[in-house]
């Protein structure tokens, strides 16, 4: 009996850090909804005069929409989402952030929202030669962790960064001090990162000669060549790597295959254009390299879910919304 009594208490000696930890991650995130709420009013995303930092609100769920995110991390302040990298899906809220830590083409959708508790976003781009020179100028401690390759992960929120993140709302309400501090505050942020669970997986993007960032160089090379015929020795050239890891290393860092990338990035180049150009889909197949128009098509219509006529008459008539990054 008393060690069954002894065993319970210290369960609720543990129980208690971990609930007061919950509590104040509950209020440091309700104060940050409230920031972002208030400098949005009544509209549903804002670039503010921070360098690289977005606000979102949305009141209800969205349709799937594909987008880019760029090397960024989003924390949500309340509601949830979902982002789609390739076959792998990532579903997060307020106790989790999403950080990216390179260009990839995602689908992307609110799951959770109402007028009563819409969906308030805070989306900050990440300079990765900023994580870089903190990584080779500060004394920084990143957790050696076997968090995998992707380059898309979820980590755990922390009171220390939501905290910073409200203090980078802050400054909205100083102006003047937003060159100075803004900088100062987003180096502590990504201080956070790094400590972190993801810390492994943002220092590996950020270091030179890293598999990783071999393997982003590649990317980044696709993403500007996209229009033209994919050769995967070309690619593994700039990677630095033979065609065997470069294929290896990029379908774990993107979750996609170079072929399905280079698709994925035709195919929203041609619906852009289409959509602000008033490109026909024969111009825009002709455009991002398709040299097939019923491959285009077919492609296309699998894709977004149904034919290029039909999918921009229903973004210009308001049927569908292509949504921001976050």
């Amino acid at each position: 009996m008393l060690e069954t009594m002894y065993e319970t208490c210290k369960m609720e000696k543990r129980r208690k850090p971990d609930n007061a930890n919950a509590s104040k991650l509950a209020q440091a995130l309700m104060e940050l909804g409230s920031k972002i709420g208030n400098s949005l009013g009544g509209s549903g995303e804002r670039a503010t005069e921070v360098l690289g930092l977005m606000l979102y609100r949305c009141t209800a769920p969205t349709v799937p929409s594909p987008c880019t995110y760029e090397p960024s991390l989003l924390v949500i302040a309340q509601g949830r989402k979902r982002v789609d990298l390739g076959r792998t899906d990532y579903v997060f809220g307020r106790s989790r952030f999403l950080l990216t830590s390179l260009e990839l083409p995602v689908v992307s959708q609110v799951i959770t929202a109402s007028e009563d508790a819409p969906y308030l976003a805070l989306f900050l781009k990440l300079d990765i030669s900023t994580v870089r020179d903190i990584l080779n100028t500060e004394e920084v401690h990143v957790p050696e962790t076997s968090s995998g390759a992707r380059g898309m992960a979820i980590g755990e929120t922390t009171v220390e960064l939501v905290n910073e993140c409200s203090r980078l709302m802050d400054l909205l309400d100083a102006p003047q001090d937003i060159p100075f501090f803004g900088k100062l505050i987003q180096r502590e942020i990504i201080y956070r990162l790094l400590q972190g669970t993801q810390g492994q997986r943002l220092r590996a993007m950020a270091t030179l000669g890293d598999q990783s960032h071999r393997t982003a160089k590649a990317v980044a090379w696709l993403r500007v060549n996209y229009q033209k015929p994919l050769r995967v020795e070309q690619l593994a050239t700039v990677a630095g790597m033979s065609r065997s890891t470069l294929h290896h290393h990029f379908r774990a860092l993107t979750a996609m295959s170079p072929l399905q990338f280079q698709k994925q990035l035709r195919l929203r180049a041609a619906r852009q254009h289409m959509l602000t150009n008033d490109f026909d889909a024969a111009n825009a197949d002709f455009e991002v390299g398709y040299e097939s128009a019923s491959q285009f098509n077919r492609e296309y219509r699998r894709f977004f879910g149904q034919p290029p006529i039909r999918d921009i008459k229903a973004l210009r008539d308001g049927k569908v919304v292509a949504i921001t990054a976050a």
